[in-house]
């Protein structure tokens, strides 16, 4: 496949300066209809019951997919989805599972950020520190190394 650079190269090389300058005047109306619009969704909405109102009212009172109202009202589809289909954020409940998993998500990016993770043998160390670990078990058969060959 031709990049559009060797294209320009190949038509120069042949002299065919009206081909040039037909592809310059594209690229200039293209310039023109081109606009730098800000990204499809920033930051996503926080769900609230209005906001769950308001999806499953626009499901059914529109021919609207999920994903036009997740766009419409500035929401990831898959909470469209899990509105309309499982009826979660309806209500205002803080101790409900989708409630507390987004507290629960927002403390971890609110929390430090240089915070460093455990190594999970620290964590079983420090869970059983009497607890040996298994002993290796022999074995017969013979290890080759890359002088023996």
């Amino acid at each position: 496949m031709t990049t559009l650079k060797e294209f320009e190269d190949a038509l120069r090389e042949q002299g065919m300066h009206m081909a040039l300058a037909i592809l310059q005047k594209l690229r200039e109306r293209d310039r023109t209809k081109r606009s730098v619009a800000p990204a499809r969704r920033i930051t996503g909405h926080k769900m609230t019951p209005e906001l769950a109102r308001r999806i499953l009212e626009l499901h059914g009172t529109t021919e609207m997919t999920q994903q036009e109202i997740a766009f419409q009202l500035g929401v990831n589809q898959g909470r469209v989805n899990e509105v309309i289909k499982r009826g979660k954020w309806l209500d205002d409940n803080p101790a409900a599972p989708e409630a507390v998993a987004r507290d629960k998500a927002k403390a971890r990016m609110a929390g430090p950020a240089n915070r460093k993770r455990t190594d999970s043998r620290e964590i079983r160390a420090a869970a059983s520190p009497t607890k040996k670990s298994p002993a290796r078990k022999t074995s017969n058969q013979a290890q080759l190394l890359f002088g023996d060959l």
